[in-house]
C-alpha cells in the first residue's frame, strides 16, 4: 500500500452517520477502502453508507463496550478484519465549571475517553496479530489548549490526546500507528446545535453567536469536514507508517 490507496483495507469510522464521521467514511470509500460505519442512528448510518453490499454498518453506542466488542465482530465477520480505526465518536457539553456537576463529567469522558479505549481495544489484538493497523482518534483542539466553559470536554479531550501518544509508544514496534487529528471548531450540524442554544439562551443574533466561534481560528472560518478527512487519510495511508504518536492540529493556525 502506497500514498492514499488504501484499495482492501476494511476501516471501521465510529459515529460516522453524520458530520466528521461522515465526511471521513466517504472519503475513505473514495480512497478504495471498505467501510464500517457505527453510531445510535440507524437511519444515518444506512445513508452514510448507501446501498450494496460493499460497505456496511453497526448499531453501537460506544459507551458501551460489549457493544463496541459486538459490531467489531459483526464488521469482521461480514467484511474482513478491521484494519483501520477512525474513532470518532463524540460529545460536547458547555456550562460553567461549577455547574457542571459529576453526570456532565462522567459523560463527557464516557464518549470522548473510553468511547476511544472500548474501540481500539477491540480492534488492536488483530492488528498486532497481522503486523498493520491505523487508529486514528478524533480529538479536538481542546484537547490541546483550554476554552471556558466546556471544562469537562476539554478534559475528555486531553485525555484522548494522553491515550494516544502512551498507545502509540506501547505499539511502536507492530506495525500499527496511533494518532490524533485535533479540528477546531467544523462545520457540522453539532456546532449548528451549539449555535441555536447560544441564540436561544442568550439572545444573540446567529452572526453573532457564529463570530465567537470563528474567533479562534485565524484564518476566521469554521473547517470544513473534508479538511480533516484529508488528514485521517494521510495517516491511514502507507507513506505515514513512520508517524505515530501524533496529535495533528487542523484549526487554521489556531495552535
Amino acid at each position: 500500500m502506497s500514498g492514499m490507496d488504501l484499495q482492501g483495507r476494511h476501516a471501521l469510522v465510529t459515529g460516522g452517520g453524520r458530520g466528521i464521521g461522515r465526511a471521513i467514511a466517504e472519503a475513505l470509500m473514495q480512497a478504495g477502502a471498505t467501510v464500517t460505519v457505527t453510531g445510535r442512528d440507524r437511519a444515518a448510518l444506512e445513508a452514510a453508507v448507501g446501498e450494496g453490499a460493499a460497505h456496511g454498518f453497526a448499531v453501537a453506542d460506544v459507551t458501551d463496550p460489549a457493544a463496541v466488542q459486538a459490531a467489531v465482530d459483526q464488521a469482521a465477520a461480514q467484511r474482513g478484519p478491521i484494519q483501520l480505526l477512525i474513532a470518532n465518536a463524540g460529545t460536547a457539553a458547555s456550562a460553567p465549571f461549577l455547574k457542571s456537576g459529576p453526570d456532565v463529567f462522567r459523560r463527557m469522558l464516557d464518549v470522548n475517553l473510553l468511547g476511544v479505549a472500548y474501540a481500539a481495544q477491540a480492534v488492536l489484538g488483530p492488528m498486532i496479530e497481522h503486523g498493520f493497523g491505523r487508529i486514528v482518534a478524533v480529538a479536538s483542539t481542546a484537547g490541546l489548549k483550554g476554552y471556558p466553559y466546556v471544562t469537562a470536554y476539554c478534559a475528555a479531550k486531553h485525555a484522548v490526546v494522553g491515550l494516544v501518544r502512551s498507545l502509540a509508544a506501547e505499539t511502536v514496534r507492530t506495525g500499527v500507528t496511533v494518532n490524533a487529528v485535533c479540528p477546531g471548531f467544523t462545520d457540522t450540524d453539532l456546532v449548528a446545535e451549539s449555535l441555536d442554544r447560544i441564540v436561544q439562551k442568550t439572545g444573540r443574533s446567529r452572526e453573532e453567536a457564529l463570530s465567537e466561534f470563528v474567533k479562534h481560528n485565524p484564518q476566521g472560518r469554521l473547517i470544513d469536514p473534508r479538511e480533516v478527512a484529508d488528514a485521517v487519510l494521510w495517516l491511514c495511508g502507507g507513506n505515514a507508517r513512520s508517524v505515530t504518536g501524533q496529535a495533528i492540529v487542523v484549526a487554521g493556525g489556531e495552535i
